[in-house]
């Protein structure tokens, strides 16, 4: 078969579940600035394609979340660590006895900052080098759209953050898994897109792409807060409320965070450990019994 069965794709999770878990500091925390940076280039994609003039139509919607997905093919077929789905490989390989939970910590946490990392990095290179206030004095329509967008995310309950969140990491961790499935990258492309396309059109939340589209909103906002104020029918004293870095944890990166463990870990690591890999006791005990008889 060109693909791998969804039992060998398991045993497959769980040991690169293993090796990240294992692996040394500085080449973890390199891998993580590294996906941080794909995932904002397919963000930052997102933006411009959502820019246009009928991007509120279905196809401009679907076009939205469709670009973005260029991001996890750099990531899965490149290679690098991204947190959303080392939430389903550690959390597998831990069930499964071959990572130590210590090391799963280990991996998330130092992943989760270098994606930060990478994120906010790529956010000041493309805000350093694209124009984002027009000849008409006013923000252009890209710089609308990423305030747009951070506004929208920064409104969510904590509530529906942490529901969205489960439903984009379990779309993300199946997007990995069938593509861990494939033999060959175009296959490989194909079945990361339309879990990824289903999940960002979809209005899902993605912890590692919020850290660029919502810094990036608060970098623009804080660069014109009168320009944006103005672009978005609010006041300057309503966007510097709105637009920082406290109002992005609270409301938004820690409700998301949580909730993509929970869609990545639970949702797929933990059912397809259960599924594929976990030993029943009943044939342990029949074994016990018949050993004793």
């Amino acid at each position: 078969m060109n693909f791998m069965t969804p039992a060998e794709v398991a045993v497959a999770v769980c040991n690169a579940g293993k090796a990240k878990a294992e692996m040394p500091l500085l080449k973890l925390i390199a891998m993580g600035i590294l996906a941080g940076v794909y995932i904002g280039f397919g963000a930052n994609l997102a933006t411009k394609v959502g820019s246009a003039p009928d991007a509120d139509s279905a196809i401009g919607i679907f076009l939205f979340g469709a670009v973005f997905s260029v991001g996890l093919m750099m990531v899965v077929i490149a290679g690098s660590e991204l947190f959303t789905g080392n939430n389903m490989f550690c959390f597998a390989s831990a069930l499964n006895g071959q990572a130590s939970w210590g090391g799963l910590l280990y991996n998330w946490t130092v992943v989760w900052c270098a994606n930060f990392i990478g994120s906010v990095l790529l956010v000041y290179i493309i805000f350093g080098g694209m124009y984002w206030i027009g000849a008409d004095g006013a923000l252009t329509a890209m710089g609308v759209k990423a305030l747009a967008i951070a506004k929208g995310k920064l409104s969510l309950t904590w509530g529906s953050a942490f529901l969205r969140a489960i439903c984009c990491n379990w779309l993300v961790c199946l997007a990995v898994w069938m593509a861990f499935a494939a033999k060959d990258v175009v296959s490989k492309v194909f079945a990361i897109f339309f879990p990824i396309m289903a999940f960002v059109s979809s209005g899902f939340e993605h912890s590692v792409a919020n850290m660029f589209f919502i810094p990036m909103g608060i970098t623009i906002a804080n660069a014109a807060p009168e320009l944006a104020a103005a672009a978005l029918n609010m006041t300057p004293d309503q966007i510097a409320a709105m637009y920082n870095y406290g109002n992005f944890f609270t409301a938004n990166l820690i409700p998301v965070t949580l909730g993509n463990i929970v869609g990545g870990a639970f949702f797929v690591g933990g059912f397809y450990y259960y599924i594929f890999l976990r030993k029943s006791a009943a044939p342990a005990a029949q074994e016990k019994k018949a050993a004793n008889a």
